[in-house]
This record gives structure tokens, C-alpha cells and sequence, in this order.
């Protein structure tokens, strides 16, 4: 028999979890929403937005609507000009392994341990779009 306070918790995450995925934005969805400025692209180019792929030449929309938004925008400048770039990221769990121990005067001691999970501010690359004058001009995925 499940207690009060296991059945609040077990409310509790599965509505995280619908949250979590009623928030998730997909290809689909963000097509759905700009759909006639999808209806306007060529074939080929709605075929790779829907599978979430993108190609040079392609401008921001085209971009947001196959990747979504980026996590982070910045601009690199060099003497040809000016270079926007999304990044793409993803956190990655961290794992962490403590050890420790103690005495007091007396006798007697304590030794314990312990292993921590968490997401942490460990972040990596998973993609680098560059855009020139709007349209992509370089490409970078890295291992998803």
C-alpha cells in the first residue's frame, strides 16, 4: 500500500515529466507554428527541416524552425567582417566521489563516503551554425 507522502511525490514527478514534455519543442511543432512561411520553402528544404537537418545557404528561420532556438548567439569578427553563430548545447551529467574520515580524542572514529550526480555547469557542443549577410555559411556538429 502507497503512503500519502510516496503518492504527492509520485504526482508530483509525472506531472514534471508531462510538463517537461509539453515544453519540448520539435521540428513539427515549430513548423506548425509558421506553417505558411514552411508551405513557401521548396521541397527538398521541407524535407530536412522535418528531419531536423540543415545546409548552407539556409537562413535564420529555416535554422530555427529545423533546430530551435540556439542556446547562445555571438558574433566573431574578423577583417571580412562580421559572423553570427548559434551554439548548440547539451548539459552532461557530472559525477562526483567523496571519501572521508575522522577521530575525535577518545577513541572511536567514522569513515563514510558518498556519490553525487548532477547536471552541473558541464555543457557541451552539440552544433555551431555560422551565418554571413543571414544565410548559413558553415556548419559544425559535433558528436550528439
Amino acid at each position: 500500500m502507497i503512503n500519502h507522502v510516496t503518492r504527492i511525490a509520485l504526482i508530483a514527478l509525472a506531472s514534471m515529466a508531462v510538463l517537461t514534455l509539453a515544453c519540448a519543442s520539435t521540428p513539427e511543432s515549430r513548423i506548425n507554428e509558421n506553417q505558411s512561411l514552411f508551405d513557401s520553402y521548396p521541397a527538398e528544404i521541407k524535407a530536412n527541416i522535418r528531419q531536423g537537418k540543415i545546409s548552407l545557404g539556409y537562413d535564420e528561420g529555416m535554422v530555427q524552425m529545423a533546430l530551435g532556438s540556439p542556446d547562445e548567439k555571438f558574433v566573431e569578427t574578423d577583417e571580412s567582417g562580421d559572423t553570427l553563430m548559434w551554439g548548440y548545447t547539451r548539459s552532461r551529467p557530472g559525477i562526483s566521489v567523496g571519501l572521508g574520515g575522522g577521530s575525535y580524542v577518545g577513541g572511536g572514529g567514522a569513515l563514510g563516503g558518498g556519490v553525487g550526480m548532477g547536471t552541473g555547469p558541464r555543457r557541451d557542443y552539440t552544433a555551431i551554425i555560422e551565418f554571413r549577410e543571414g544565410q548559413v555559411t558553415r556548419v559544425r556538429e559535433f558528436d550528439r
